[in-house]
């Protein structure tokens, strides 16, 4: 974030924000989920649909915050003032978050995606299955505010628009981890996907520059995509041992990042 406010070539921002803050957000997402997993099983849904649920939160708040400083500092001070903030957020996250289960050795099998797990067919299958709804899901949530200008929706809304799917998308994070505990997880994340399509037919497809109708998929959409991102690490969780989630889940997610 710090060196996003120094690129003005296109390659730049694709080296910054594209490749280092990539490689970051791994980095950080895939060990906090993992840990939360080691000590959740039964209740596994819940607990990670509320640890994902910050992140909603996140989205709601970055948008706006970004919007106002953008208007008094510009951007690349913006850009440093919300580095300076993920920064205190991640300190803390750093200091408070611990594993269940002992500390692996150092070995290349312990750090490297591991393709041989690739041989069992459930989890090829939920491997691709993740792609494409991580695919499909970050779409709008990537395009809802340059669609909605490019629509001659106004400035400040286009903005807010981000964050009202955000904050969708923290109910549509916790509560279907709930159900999916009762219901199953596979079972919960199927019926939510078939709803962010409908949404995205019925709602998006003829929205244009109509502002209701953007606002109401944008909180429909929102809701129903949350459990994209908070019920497929458990989804995959449920095909392996405690002890190898971590290992399953960034093989799984190593193929989804190539979506």
């Amino acid at each position: 974030m710090v060196t996003l406010g120094f690129c003005n070539e296109y390659w730049h921002f694709m080296l910054s924000f594209g490749f280092c803050g990539g490689l970051g957000t791994s980095l950080v997402f895939t060990p906090a989920i993992a840990a939360i997993s080691h000590f959740f099983f039964e209740k596994r849904g819940i607990a990670t649909g509320i640890a994902a649920g910050g992140g909603a939160i996140g989205g709601i708040i970055i948008p706006l915050v970004l919007e106002s400083l953008i208007a008094r500092i510009g951007f690349a001070w913006a850009t440093r003032v919300l580095a300076l903030i993920w920064l205190i957020c991640l300190g803390i996250a750093c200091i408070t978050i611990t594993s269940r289960l002992p500390t692996k050795p150092f070995s290349k099998e312990n750090i490297v995606p591991d393709l041989r797990i690739f041989t069992n067919t459930p989890f090829l299958l939920t491997t691709l299955a993740v792609f494409f709804v991580e695919w499909g899901i970050f779409i709008p949530i990537s395009y809802i505010s340059s669609y909605a200008l490019a629509h001659g929706v106004p400035s400040k809304l286009s903005y807010q628009l981000l964050a009202i799917m955000n904050a969708g998308s923290f109910f549509g994070r916790v509560l279907p981890g709930y159900f999916a505990d009762v219901m199953g997880r596979f079972n919960v994340l199927i019926i939510t996907v078939a709803l962010c399509l409908l949404c995205n037919v019925c709602l998006w497809l003829p929205a244009g520059g109509n502002v209701p109708r953007l606002v109401i998929y944008s909180c429909a959409f929102g809701f129903f995509s949350g459990s994209g991102i908070s019920l497929t690490p458990v989804c995959i969780g449920q095909l392996c041992e405690t002890e190898h989630y971590g290992r399953y889940y960034a093989t799984a997610y190593t193929v989804v990042s190539l979506g």
